[in-house]
């Protein structure tokens, strides 16, 4: 049995994008309608670019199943890219102030910066979206959840129940193409966006990620590599163009006391067969994670995504060959992306749930992981006394 990880290659204009993900147990059945659908949702939302256009991302699986079930060797996932052209894209000598563009070409000692954004390019989240929504089919099996959506883009922030029931949400979130819940603050996200648009402008935004049906235990306190909450942080941090990331109340836990912060413990005799194992918490203001271990709470995890780098409009910068002081340079972009970014958390997620779901119940056949799981649970319900 492997640790679950995966890697991906590919640039912007390349050939395509692969992900190779290794250390899902045999046995899993795995839904591709699910990737497909979930690259489709990536490719959508307002505020997208003409490069969208374009592509049509649909998953190749050239490793790793047979018949449709995982056979426990490695995964790879290939898509297409329409738009490859890589070779004969003109260089770019004027760097994008907020892109990659200018750091990699002094990392790389080049004044073309073309190599540079041809990776750093948020084309590449396709395939980290296509390798989370495959770790999905192993999550389904346990009924664990996972939901991403909009909550600001701009100056407008969505309001409503978060704690509705998963599918309340994605049903309101895929009512609209901010993929928010909130059905009037999409209307106004949506005539934000519009509005960068006619001043050559683009805007960020949040997205929250929140995971349920998970049980308590995932995670460990006993090195800091393994903490669960410091593994979502890099995950949803490590999203192109993300500047921040909070869980729970995050940034606002720091303005409250304690008394006003931490998530008191009450049980539920009732609710013992449930995978929170009657554990139940009046507010949940550590967003499901504690010691870096999950506690039974829904996980809530929020980042923030900055204005997209290229604007029609340019901003000063410099001409790498020249030094002389020029407008950036342009490529194809879109105005607002955080909806799309909405999906390729909701993903990264979900494969750092799977992972730490396997390090707890790991096994090399989808059996041994539910045997592991259900005599976790029965363990866990027999601790103490429900007198």
């Amino acid at each position: 049995m492997s640790r679950l990880d995966y890697r991906t290659a590919g640039e912007s204009h390349g050939a395509g994008l692969v992900a190779l993900v290794e250390g899902l147990p045999a046995g899993v059945r795995v839904d591709t309608a699910l990737l497909n659908a979930e690259l489709a949702r990536r490719q959508g939302g307002y505020g997208r670019g003409g490069r969208m256009k374009i592509e049509r991302d649909e998953i190749s699986v050239l490793s790793g199943l047979r018949a449709g079930v995982t056979i426990g060797s490695p995964i790879v996932l290939h898509l297409v890219n329409r738009d490859h052209r890589i070779d004969e894209a003109p260089a770019v000598t004027r760097p994008r102030p907020g892109h990659a563009d200018l750091a990699g070409s002094l990392k790389w000692l080049t004044t073309d910066c073309r190599n540079t954004l041809e990776r750093a390019s948020a084309r590449e989240t396709a395939a980290r979206v296509a390798a989370g929504a495959l770790t999905r089919s192993l999550l389904d099996e346990f009924n664990i959840d996972i939901i991403g959506y909009v909550v600001r883009i701009g100056g407008v922030a969505a309001d409503f129940d978060r704690e509705a029931p998963a599918d309340q949400l994605r049903a309101a979130r895929d009512a609209n193409q901010a993929y928010s819940p909130d059905q009037v603050a999409a209307e106004r996200m949506i005539s934000a966006i519009k509005q960068a648009k006619v001043d050559k402008d683009t805007l960020g935004g949040v997205v929250e990620v929140r995971v349920t049906g998970h049980p308590p235990g995932l995670g460990s306190c006993m090195r800091w590599q393994d903490k669960l909450d410091g593994r979502l942080m890099q995950a949803v941090g490590s999203i192109q163009a993300f500047k921040a990331v909070e869980i729970g109340a995050g940034f606002a836990a720091a303005e409250r006391p304690g008394s006003a912060v931490h998530d008191a413990i009450d049980y539920d005799p009732a609710q013992r067969d449930q995978v929170n194992l009657g554990f139940v918490r009046p507010t949940n203001h550590a967003g499901g994670l504690e010691g870096g271990m999950t506690n039974g709470a829904p996980i809530v995890v929020r980042g923030a995504m900055k204005p997209i780098s290229t604007l029609l409009q340019g901003m000063d910068s410099v001409n790498l060959a020249t030094k002389k002081r020029e407008r950036s340079d342009y490529e194809r972009s879109d105005i607002a992306a955080v909806p799309a970014a909405s999906v390729v958390a909701e993903n990264v997620v979900a494969f750092e749930i799977a992972r730490a779901f396997l390090e707890k119940f790991g096994g090399d056949t989808l059996g041994e992981v539910r045997a592991a799981y259900d005599h976790f649970l029965k363990s866990a319900r027999s601790l103490g006394s429900d007198a």
